[in-house]
């Protein structure tokens, strides 16, 4: 595993961003990216970012919020996604949810080894809130991490049972064979729509990085992200503490309305409140009303509500 040097990242000064060099898979050479952002003095606190599926970091927003507090900022686009992603990849596709914890592992120990906080905590949204769950859960003997804020984390399918267990565990098996064959499933983009400016939000972002109508699901993802889920279910033993944060309400229909912007379009948040529990021993959960499934992204006043519960949660345990 090597590493290049530093450069201006996509974001501008004070951004800068490091690309880590993977394994080649299948498809070829593999590349996870580093972004990182000094606070104004030096710190021995540091915060990573891991993002959600079909997504890539460009919050500056949230970077400003842990700079304002004290954190060095850091964002790991993952293998296959944004800043990482080429065009001989296939976009966010991964076998199994462990292949990240190499680059995970390998921005830990930049962030603590090469920058010298002692103090890192991931900050991690969505598909990352799970990844960097079980990630948390195999290193938690080493003490690499030492808080986990988890914002709208996928913990179960947005589906109905059926779908979740018996249909999904028929398609784990498919994958097996046919790994990159596309699931057919449309998504209207309506959370998309919700965000970027061209549509109804107030967000710019990549759409070749983080389109509206999201990358293609996959059966060898789906498999590897059920895997994940059903461990995560038995329960994990995550020593440090956990904060999760919610919408209070999910978005159910497959037609724009406004009350787009005032729910999670996304995940069933009923199953993200059941499972929070199967973390570990010192789990912090909160609902923010009218949240979006990225309450970074909620339209205010939600968001800093969001943002008022970090605050509080990093007070105590930061």
């Amino acid at each position: 595993m090597g590493t290049e040097i530093l450069t201006v990242d996509v974001l501008g000064e004070p951004y800068e961003q490091r690309i880590i060099e993977l394994p080649d898979d299948d498809e070829g050479p593999v590349f996870a990216t580093l972004v990182r952002r000094r606070s104004t003095r030096p710190t021995p606190k540091a915060v990573l970012y891991l993002h959600g599926y079909n997504d890539y970091f460009f919050q500056t927003h949230l970077a400003d919020f842990f700079i304002d507090r004290g954190y060095d900022f850091y964002a790991l686009d993952l293998r296959k996604y944004g800043r990482s992603l080429r065009p001989h990849h296939t976009p966010n596709f991964v076998r199994s949810i462990a292949e990240y914890f190499e680059e995970i592992d390998e921005a830990a120990r930049i962030i603590r080894a090469e920058d010298g906080h002692d103090t890192l905590l991931l900050f991690a949204h969505s598909t990352g809130g799970l990844i960097g769950s079980l990630w948390a859960h195999a290193r938690s003997k080493t003490g690499v991490v030492d808080g986990l804020i988890l914002n709208s984390p996928f913990f179960d399918f947005n589906a109905a049972w059926v779908m979740r267990r018996p249909v999904a565990a028929a398609v784990g098996r498919f994958a097996a064979w046919q790994p990159y064959r596309v699931v057919p499933l449309k998504s209207p983009g309506l959370y998309g729509r919700s965000l970027h400016q061209d549509f109804h939000g107030e967000w710019q972002f990549d759409l070749a990085w983080k389109p509206v109508q999201s990358f293609p699901l996959r059966m060898g993802w789906l498999r590897a992200i059920r895997t994940a889920q059903r461990r995560l279910h038995a329960g994990l033993d995550i020593t440090a503490p956990v904060l999760v944060a919610h919408s209070t309400a999910s978005y159910r229909n497959f037609v724009w309305n406004d009350a787009a912007h005032e729910a999670d379009a996304v995940l069933d948040v009923r199953h993200i409140s059941r499972w929070a529990s199967a973390l570990g021993r010192h789990v912090t959960v909160v609902r923010i009303d009218g949240g979006k499934h990225d309450l970074t992204l909620s339209r205010e006043p939600a968001r800093q509500r969001f943002f008022d519960e970090a605050d509080r949660w990093l007070r105590a345990y930061g």
